[in-house]
């Protein structure tokens, strides 16, 4: 019989000691786990140290419980009458529309810049760290700031609504457009294809679909600003009608009117938006 005079091959077993520990805690996740940690304990200092000696619960969600009902219950006209509720509803409306449109047309031409596959780099950071720094301060500043400078009314709340709309949209256009290859628009310019012609004949019909939506979502945010900032900007729209009922004449059963109006506005838009969404896309 022929013995196998080859050695038999060892099995090497890795050394536990030089194994790496994976850990999924990463530093963001640990700077966000020790702010909500210092959030947490000011929380409960600042209710431990809270003067409670005049509150009185049961009188307090008594009358929450009076409020909600006149609100959501028995809502109706106070002080002001339907025509002028319904006016002014339409100017929170047209308000949205007016920095809607105006900001998505300056933001493509804007993102366009700030495409990565279509500008240089140093022009796109330059841009997205511009957009980046707009984005940053509420839109409600900057309709204050340029109330400052233009004075009460509609004009502050327009350019103050445009201005970040514009951040918010390059951002999310700019995103939609680096989505094209690059292998494609280098193709493209190398058959001689000009700049503008791969823009708006390869790159656009392609991103429709998501300018559609991003746009959608900011007419939404649009709207709700616009009501946020109706007050603070003398714009005479809805919102100044919600903060004079509620905070001058305490009348709660407008409010709650006021509130169902917007309701259906919002329920009213994201109809319309989804019927747009779906008959461009069934149609493509």
């Amino acid at each position: 019989m022929i013995e196998n005079s080859q050695p038999k091959p060892e099995t090497i077993q890795p050394s536990a000691s030089h194994a790496k520990k994976i850990t999924l805690v990463t530093k963001p996740r640990k700077i966000l786990r020790s702010v909500l940690a210092g959030l947490t304990i000011v929380t409960i200092y600042s209710l431990a140290t809270l003067n409670n000696s005049n509150l009185q619960l049961s009188e307090a969600f008594k009358s929450l419980g009076a409020n909600l009902n006149a609100m959501f219950l028995h809502p109706s006209v106070g002080q002001d009458s339907w025509a002028l509720l319904l006016r002014a509803l339409a100017t929170s409306v047209s308000l949205a529309m007016l920095t809607t449109l105006l900001g998505a047309l300056i933001a493509f031409f804007i993102a366009v810049g700030a495409a990565r596959n279509l500008a240089p780099n140093w022009l796109a950071t330059s841009i997205k760290a511009v957009m980046a720094f707009v984005r940053a301060i509420p839109t409600i500043l900057w309709v204050l700031i340029y109330s400052v400078v233009m004075g009460l009314g509609a004009s502050a709340a327009v350019v103050g609504l445009t201005f970040h709309s514009v951040a918010y949209l390059v951002k999310a256009y700019s995103e939609s457009i680096e989505e094209t290859s690059q292998d494609t628009i280098e193709a493209l310019k190398a058959s001689g294809v000009g700049f503008w012609p791969i823009v708006f004949q390869a790159i656009l019909p392609s991103i429709v679909p998501a300018l559609l939506s991003w746009t959608f979502i900011r007419f939404e945010i649009n709207f709700a600003n616009a009501v946020a900032v109706g007050a603070a900007a003398g714009a005479d729209d809805i919102g100044y009608y919600l903060f004079m009922a509620g905070s001058f004449y305490f009348n709660f059963h407008e409010v709650g009117l006021i509130v169902y109006l917007l309701l259906a506005v919002a329920i009213v838009l994201e109809l319309v938006s989804m019927k747009l969404r779906g008959h461009y896309l069934k149609h493509n």
